[in-house]
């Protein structure tokens, strides 16, 4: 009888020790991969930045490097910096479940203060000169002005199988322009959103009836038919343009050439986020993905740094109020009816809808109202 057992035999009798290289093999491949659930996965991204994707709603784990506290004002400036610098652009997933952010590894600490993001950004394809950019500094003192800023949607007569939100938010280009001579007539002045925060902050004259005409999504009928109408009355107006929208090129919206003609003959070009989704209820890294994106790819397209913005829906919270102020946006327009606006809420400012059945009278009584 043999005093020691051979090593096939020993695989053969003992089925944990038949398939413990198995067991080694899949061990080692966890801890080099990391085990399923512990945290975000990172990539690598091509200008060299980590890319962490995580859902929306999932606080992403720190990272084990150490690294020095920063504000959050001085993280989103430093992300922007490097991002402008590599040239590298943020990529969205699906647009709502998922999405992708170039960031640091490391959590910071919440907002402290605002301060402007300058960094010159790369080469753009501009085929004009942009309009200087104005500097607004409030002064401290606190003030209070009724402005009615207008709220359009489509400038266009929608189609037959249009459903009721499309018919309500389309205004046609025949009753578009009865309204402006409607407004002209009695005396209205149409000014910037430069303007009017301008006067709130520094306290600068505004003509006696001072109007605002904003105009939300970007719609491409803005182009064909509210442009003209407005630059034959010599009258201004504001665009909150959807940035990927147009980088897809969608025939519904804007193209950035357009954008580029209207912003030479006056037509503000400001950010209504990147894909038109709700701002609320979003964690901090999706809300710095819709700030920062839409910032630079308006910077980089018309060479101009949008100051404002339009939140899609009309939907935000005071965690979407920080980070577009933490990205030194100035201001934050909502779909809240009114026409007063105060130096104490500036990411709160109202505006006055117009819509499919709103006549010139309607409108002369909706402007004259104080709310």
């Amino acid at each position: 009888m043999q005093s020691s057992i051979s090593v096939r035999t020993l695989f053969r009798q003992i089925p944990l020790a038949r398939h413990g290289w198995i067991l080694v093999l899949a061990l080692s491949s966890l801890f080099l991969l990391g085990f399923p659930g512990d945290g975000p996965l990172l990539t690598a991204e091509p200008g060299g930045l980590a890319v962490r994707a995580v859902p929306p709603g999932v606080e992403p784990l720190p990272h084990n490097t150490p690294a020095a506290p920063e504000s959050q004002v001085e993280y989103i400036k430093r992300i922007l910096a490097e991002r402008q610098a590599n040239g590298t652009g943020q990529t969205e997933t699906d647009g709502s479940a998922a999405y992708t952010v170039a960031l640091p590894l490391v959590q910071t600490s919440e907002i402290s203060q605002t301060i402007p993001v300058d960094t010159p950004l790369p080469s753009s394809p501009l085929s004009f000169s942009p309009p200087p950019a104005r500097t607004i500094v409030w002064d401290g003192q606190q003030r209070t002005v009724r402005v009615p800023v207008l709220m359009y949607h489509y400038l266009s007569v929608p189609p037959a199988d249009a459903n009721a939100y499309r018919k309500d938010l389309s205004v046609s280009p025949d009753l578009f322009a009865r309204q402006l001579d409607r407004v002209q007539a009695e005396g209205y002045t149409t000014i910037s959103l430069y303007d009017l925060l301008a006067h709130l902050w520094e306290g600068a004259p505004l003509p006696e009836k001072p109007v605002v005409l904003t105009f939300d999504d970007g719609y491409r009928d803005f182009y064909t038919n509210a442009f003209p109408l407005l630059g034959q009355r010599g009258m201004s107006a504001t665009v909150f343009v959807i940035t990927d929208f147009m980088d897809e090129e969608r025939p519904d919206y804007l193209t950035w050439a357009m954008a580029r003609e209207m912003l030479a003959a006056g037509i503000s070009i400001e950010s209504h986020g990147r894909n038109h989704i709700s701002l609320k209820n979003k964690d901090r890294d999706y809300l710095i993905w819709q700030a920062l994106g839409s910032l630079e790819t308006i910077q980089f397209e018309l060479g101009v740094r949008p100051r404002f913005t339009s939140y899609p829906a009309g939907e935000f919270d005071d965690s979407t109020i920080a980070i577009f102020q933490s990205a030194d946006y100035w201001a934050g327009f909502t779909t809240i009816q009114g026409t007063t606006h105060s130096t104490d809420e500036p990411f709160r400012l109202h505006r006055v809808r117009v819509r499919s059945t709103t006549e010139p009278d309607e409108l002369i009584r909706l402007l004259a109202l104080d709310w």
